[in-house]
């Protein structure tokens, strides 16, 4: 039989394609693709898929990580921070689809004064004045170009807005109303009807208790729960496997002496007559020939060197002091000044030297030479800065190695931790979301949902490599997964009974309490309240904000007055207001304060009216549901 397919292995393979292909016609390369090129959103017809989702998001977390390394790695990861990452990208690009169809476009003048007054550019110039793409492209991300294109889209961008919060206007009547409806106060008193009071009154049966568990079986369910094992490669893992040979150190040591030690610094003292470059050709000679003759005077004299700089130096920073300029180091002075200094031996005074300030004489008064630590001493140090160095190159090649070693041999994570001496953790109780207050991998959302895909629970094989941060892959395999199920009414019999009680109790004390409330509109006397309270919107007073809101929204043409507020699973409450207490006016500058304050409110609400309506007309969707407005516990 294999004579036959070494035979007609030309046929074979004919007959072969012509089996495969037309599966890839019925079936859609999709199946072969995966969902990488999941649509997440759309504007102006152009999609945002769910790669280029979590690359943002990857983007800003690592920002947050960074600006703040100890933020909760789950909220992070959770879904209402992952959605607010795609709501800014369609806003971005909203705003950028209004700045192209309105032509909007940024001046180079413009572009290249902001990169000018750019202080964080300025770190990737070099002493001569050079920009250093290569350090710039590595600590970015980005090159050079892409970061201009990405300022020239965000100044655009800007521009679009800008003519609405340009604009902007905040009438008097309108700010004055809007502060006293936060500011303003009133007396109050409230008679609370609390479902504990009625508890006694309410009567819970087994039946009741088993229909509301039938009713409600959803509510009183197992989570779903896994033991995993897992590995983490990361930055400092690939360190470990790079080799540094002595010789190595030693050069880097002999390239870089003056970076591990002190750099020599010398003490001078001069005199300057002051000659701008702006000055006439007439006046410049004129300071020269002061020098000289002053030059002259203390090559004669030099202890004098002071006494003269006191009397004819033109420094205001130094000539009190007698051409003092304490200990410096190279870099801290105009070239020509530093190259004649450093030239000099102590003691000796300079030739007349010229600079963009004028005219100088030099007199060097100390030298403190460099010291540079030995070798053995920053040893420690120059090995760690070499494998940082090497660091970015190894961890690609180890990235490589881990993500085809765990798709190799799928059903084990020991091969890899074998290849690249890494070591194989576990956890028990996983779930597909992250439990408060876990941080690391464990709390990232992409890597839980590979652990609870389809394939990796029923095979128990090793999820693909996940990137869960700079630098850092994840690989996991469930070792012992329990689905959910519904928890036995025995179990929750209890609760349940709890809960109808407080239920049916909050019913009956709302019931009282709109009774109390119509007896006592009708007639007054015989209503019982608490104490007067003063409150507002900045002073609740330990009251919930629905009595708050009731309380300020009441008539106060004619005091008292009587409002009843439902306070859910709380009770009920009825509030009687006696008294509207006005605000104290308030400072000049608190006034004006306050009024900017509401004028931002104002821009803000313009500003969303307007985005909200490009967001219409560019035809902005996100195709995603909007996830529950709730954050990890640990964020609350």
């Amino acid at each position: 039989m294999f004579d036959f397919f070494r035979k007609y292995n030309k046929i074979v393979m004919i007959f072969l394609f012509l089996l495969i292909i037309p599966s890839f016609v019925l079936f859609g390369v999709e199946r072969y693709q995966g969902s990488g090129d999941e649509k997440v959103a759309r504007v102006d017809g152009n999609n945002i898929t769910r790669p280029e989702w979590d690359a943002q998001h990857r983007i800003e977390t690592d920002r947050i990580r960074q600006q703040s390394p100890n933020v909760d790695a789950a909220l992070l990861e959770s879904d209402v921070m992952r959605y607010g990452t795609l709501e800014r990208m369609v806003r971005d690009r909203v705003l950028a689809a209004a700045a192209a169809k309105s032509n909007v476009t940024v001046s180079e003048e413009r572009l290249s004064r902001i990169f000018a007054q750019d202080a964080g550019l300025a770190a990737f110039r070099t002493p001569d004045g050079k920009f250093d793409r290569e350090t710039f492209q590595r600590v970015t991300g980005r090159t050079p170009e892409q970061y201009e294109a990405a300022m020239r889209a965000d100044l655009a961008t800007q521009q679009v807005l800008l003519g609405i919060s340009g604009t902007a206007f905040t009438p008097p009547a309108l700010a004055a109303a809007t502060i006293n409806a936060f500011y303003d106060r009133r007396e109050i008193q409230i008679a609370r009807f609390t479902p504990e009071s009625f508890a006694s009154k309410v009567t819970v049966s087994d039946a009741d208790v088993e229909a509301y568990y039938k009713a409600h079986t959803a509510q009183f369910q197992s989570p779903e729960q896994a033991s995993i094992e897992y590995l983490v490669l990361d930055i400092e893992a690939a360190k470990k496997n790079i080799s540094v040979n002595e010789a190595d150190l030693k050069t880097y040591y002999e390239q870089n002496t003056a970076r591990f030690g002190t750099k020599e610094e010398r003490r001078a003292s001069h005199i300057l007559i002051t000659a701008p470059a702006s000055a006439s050709a007439a006046d410049r000679a004129k300071a020269k020939a002061k020098a000289e003759q002053l030059l002259a005077e203390v090559k004669k004299a030099p202890a004098t060197f002071a006494d003269v700089a006191r009397k004819n130096s033109q420094d205001p920073g130094s000539a009190e002091k007698g051409g003092d300029l304490d200990f410096v180091t190279r870099g801290a002075m105009v070239k020509p000044f530093e190259d004649a200094m450093f030239a000099l031996k102590k003691g000796d005074i300079s030739d007349v030297i010229e600079t963009e300030f004028g005219y100088h004489i030099i007199r060097l008064a100390d030298i403190k030479p460099a010291v540079v630590p030995p070798f053995e001493q920053v040893r420690a140090t120059i090995e760690n800065e070499v494998r940082a160095q090497q660091a970015t190159q190894e961890f690609a090649k180890a990235a490589e190695t881990f993500t085809d070693a765990v798709y190799q041999q799928p059903d084990s994570l020991k091969p890899a931790a074998e290849k690249l001496k890494l070591t194989i953790q576990t956890a028990s109780n996983v779930a597909r979301t992250p439990a408060p207050g876990v941080a690391g991998v464990l709390a990232n959302r992409n890597f839980l949902n590979a652990l609870f895909a389809a394939d990796s629970l029923e095979r128990k094989q090793n999820t693909e490599a996940i990137e869960v941060g700079s630098n850092q892959l994840a690989s996991g395999r469930v070792t012992q997964y329990t689905p959910a199920r519904p928890l036995p009414l025995a179990e929750v019999k209890d609760k349940i009974r709890a809960q109808l009680v407080t239920e049916r109790a909050a019913v009956m004390a709302k019931a009282e309490g709109e009774a109390k409330l119509a007896a006592w509109t009708a007639k007054a006397d015989g209503a019982t309240f608490g104490a007067p309270v003063t409150v507002s919107r900045r002073e609740l007073q330990n009251q919930p904000i629905s009595i708050i809101d009731a309380a300020l929204r009441a008539d106060t043409a004619k005091l008292p007055s009587l409002v009843g507020v439902d306070l859910g699973t709380q009770g009920y409450a009825v509030v009687r207001v006696t008294k509207l207490v006005p605000r104290a006016p308030s400072a000049p500058e608190q006034a004006q304060q306050e009024n900017a304050q509401v004028g931002q409110s104002v821009t803000a609400a313009e500003e969303l009216a307007y985005y909200n309506l490009l967001k219409e007309r560019f035809k902005a969707e996100i195709l995603v549901p909007k996830p529950a407005d709730t954050l990890p516990a640990a964020a609350r």
